[in-house]
């Protein structure tokens, strides 16, 4: 198991890249998005350098707003170029895997609709993903797409898809933690977790482990029994790196204590 986190996407890039090895943690979940990490702006034999340099690994991550189910062809259309010159940034990197966020803000229309847009703009970046060899991963999100039977509609039309499996997210606008289900269903496709605490409701909190109501011990044992051994972001959103620092030594003592109880 590797555990890093993300870049701040309105911070110097490279900079990022510097305190994230500092921390010790072992990649960098790079997020390709504006002000300061857009796509169009990046020095990607700067960023392949000091990746080498710090030896962090890269999981590609894409801003959650773009419309690729939007009923507006020419913004569904853009966001499909968007994404598309992320993956071959991506690939220009060496990661293996970036992610996408189904898109629902689609007011006024059915979700059959929302479903079938969102599979035609999977298609065509599943295309341009096969040609530059970066895989394809979709997360759950809050809402819409945060149980199996919302997920289920657009990954098992596409069985080269990934799962990328957020735990903070399936706390929150459910009865339930779905994260037992959704491992139970695409545990075979699970490619990438992220962990933050939150106190479910309809909060997304992005709060470090051990402040909100996340059952940790089990999500972590869940993970471990359905043979995750990936990478694992910590998508802790702080201002002070202690609080970043305090959730990796939790989910390493945890990872440890779990394994030794097998």
């Amino acid at each position: 198991m590797l555990i890093g986190t993300m870049n701040h996407p309105a911070r110097d890039l490279l900079a990022e890249i510097e305190w994230i090895a500092g921390l010790g943690l072992e990649f960098i979940d790079l997020t390709i998005e504006p002000p300061k990490a857009a796509v169009r702006q990046l020095d990607l034999p700067a960023i392949r350098a000091a990746l080498k340099k710090y030896r962090l690994p890269v999981v590609g991550h894409t801003a959650y707003y773009l419309p690729i189910a939007s009923p507006f062809e020419s913004l569904r259309r853009a966001a499909v170029d968007e994404l598309s010159r992320c993956l071959f940034a991506f690939a220009a990197l060496g990661a293996q895997w970036m992610n996408l966020h189904p898109d629902h803000n689609v007011p006024m229309h059915d979700p059959a609709f929302v479903i079938e847009r969102n599979l035609q703009s999977l298609r065509e970046l599943s295309t341009v993903a096969h040609g530059c060899g970066v895989g394809l991963m979709i997360e759950n999100l809050p809402g819409k797409f945060n149980t199996v039977a919302q997920l289920a509609p657009l990954l098992d039309p596409l069985p080269e898809l990934g799962f990328h499996l957020d735990i903070g997210h399936a706390n929150l606008l459910v009865e339930k933690n779905s994260t037992d289900e959704l491992l139970s269903a695409f545990g075979s496709r699970l490619r990438h977790v992220h962990l933050h605490d939150n106190k479910g409701g309809n909060k997304d909190l992005h709060s470090p482990l051990g402040t909100g109501t996340l059952d940790l011990p089990h999500h972590i044992r869940s993970l471990q029994k359905s043979g995750y051994d990936g990478t694992i972001t910590l998508e802790v959103f702080t201002s002070d790196w202690y609080y970043l620092a305090h959730s990796r030594d939790i989910l390493r003592q945890l990872w440890s204590d779990t394994l030794s109880q097998h």
